[in-house]
């Protein structure tokens, strides 16, 4: 059997760890607020100690990104990345295995008036988003407040991906598969939201390189092709942990206007603008452990 084949049968041996992976996110999504939120850091700090390869990523990336920082300061940084993305892994099994109205009282959610505004023109509206630790709760908690649908990267194991499409589609209006351009571009024809991020490195064959935190990094190109096939306005969206670890905060911002420009490193680099300012407010909560800067310009070795 090859490394990406599975069983047909979720009864097979090879889905028991899957089976338990789901039955503890069901367990962990229903303890105390602070004791689940206990656990996400112990997670992280374990992962932090043992996962060497994502802690070599996660610290070039903030010594890339924060020169300005001293070694102490980014080694501390990287540490509570590790935390903040732990605490993630129970946030999303939270918003994926409990009922969103219950957790009303945690979200306070600013600039509602923008993405009201945005679908009122009635064209769709494609809200632009970062992945923060937070991001999957988020989602949970958007849907309070605004019914979108979301694009997303299917996952390789097929008993794992279906716990996860099902999850996300109790919350969001469709889950659609990030390959799927042709689906959403139809959601947007059809007045839906679209919640997407494009922060992520793609490849040189889908993107241009624009500035971000003072790098020349991949910036796909998507955000603008959508919006030019659509003509729907493009509305930045935050979402983040509060300091209380108990709440937290969706921020909607006013749609990008003369967007899309026709240019599209000018284009890319509007995107860029608005990650790098929502990540420089709560560094610590973003996905540092993936390999943003991995396509480099042409005759630049890898940083990583």
């Amino acid at each position: 059997m090859s490394k990406t084949s599975y069983p047909q049968s979720f009864a097979h041996p090879r889905y028991w760890s899957t089976w338990l992976a789901i039955g503890a996110m069901h367990v962990v999504a229903w303890l105390p607020w602070r004791f689940k939120l206990w656990v996400g850091k112990i997670i992280g700090l374990l992962a932090w100690r043992f996962i060497k390869r994502r802690r070599h990523i996660t610290e070039t990336n903030i010594a890339l990104c924060f020169p300005e920082k001293s070694a102490d300061e980014q080694r501390h940084l990287v540490k509570q990345v590790f935390i903040a993305n732990g605490m993630g892994l129970v946030e999303t099994a939270t918003g994926w295995c409990r009922d969103a109205e219950g957790l009303r009282h945690r979200v306070a959610y600013h600039g509602q008036e923008h993405l009201a505004r945005a679908k009122a023109q009635g064209k769709g509206v494609l809200v632009v988003g970062i992945h923060f630790s937070t991001l999957d709760l988020g989602g949970a908690l958007h849907s309070l407040f605004f019914s979108a649908d979301a694009v997303y990267r299917p996952h390789n194991n097929p008993l794992f991906e279906r716990f996860m499409t099902r999850a996300r589609s109790r919350i969001f209006g469709q889950a659609i598969d990030r390959h799927d351009l042709r689906g959403v571009v139809r959601r947007i024809k059809a007045g839906h939201i679209v919640w997407y991020s494009p922060d992520q490195d793609f490849g040189r064959n889908v993107s241009v390189f624009a500035p971000l935190f003072g790098q020349q990094a991949a910036t796909i190109k998507l955000t603008a092709k959508i919006a030019r096939m659509t003509g729907a306005p493009v509305v930045p969206l935050m979402f983040h942990r509060n300091p209380d670890n108990q709440t937290y905060t969706i921020t909607c911002l006013p749609a990008l206007d003369n967007f899309p420009s026709g240019d599209e490193v000018a284009d890319a680099t509007r995107v860029n603008e608005f990650i790098e300012q929502a990540i420089r407010k709560h560094p610590e909560q973003y996905l540092w452990l993936h390999r943003r800067f991995k396509t480099r310009p042409e005759g630049e070795p890898s940083v990583y």
